[in-house]
């Protein structure tokens, strides 16, 4: 077991201010609902580094569920069409809105590529008139994490250690 420090951010208001450019030519993002395979590669590729398994752990029929469900929104980030990185919320049908998982792909890291992302997302999300959007992020997330979501909006209203089996 180990110990992390989780962080819980929220948001209580859509963004503010004209909406991020692309900052690479031929990036966009979109809603869309993947196949699982085609999920999980990107979740692979993006959560690797980061330790991400909660979907790695789910039964094949579980995870189509999943990605089906009207509660589930994904925003993929595609440059040249391929996909780049991740916004994954869950609950996107109720008032409280969870972002679960967001992210790039090692190689689409440091181009400003995540804000314009996340960015995007947050305000689609926010078109669906949440009373809040969530997150938890722990120490092993990327360095950055905490920085990209307070320059969009978030603010800590929690954090405590909680133990992890690894």
């Amino acid at each position: 077991m180990v110990q992390l420090l989780v962080t819980y951010m929220e948001m209580r208001a859509r963004p503010t201010g004209e909406p991020l450019l692309p900052p690479v030519e031929n990036a966009t993002f979109t809603f869309e609902r993947l196949a699982a395979e085609e999920f999980l590669s990107l979740y692979r590729a993006v959560g690797k580094p980061l330790r991400w398994d909660q979907r790695l752990r789910m039964l094949a029929d579980e995870l189509d569920a999943f990605l089906r469900s009207p509660s589930t929104a994904l925003y993929l980030l595609r440059v040249e069409g391929r996909a780049v990185g991740l916004c994954e919320f869950d609950r996107a049908d109720t008032d409280d809105v969870e972002l679960t998982h967001f992210g790039l792909i090692p190689q689409a890291q440091g181009r400003r590529m995540g804000p314009f992302l996340l960015d995007g997302a947050l305000r689609a999300i926010w078109d669906r008139a949440p009373g809040r959007v969530w997150l938890r992020t722990d120490t092993w997330d990327h360095a950055k994490a905490q920085d990209t979501y307070r320059r969009a909006g978030f603010g800590v209203f929690m954090q405590r250690l909680e133990e992890v089996s690894v």
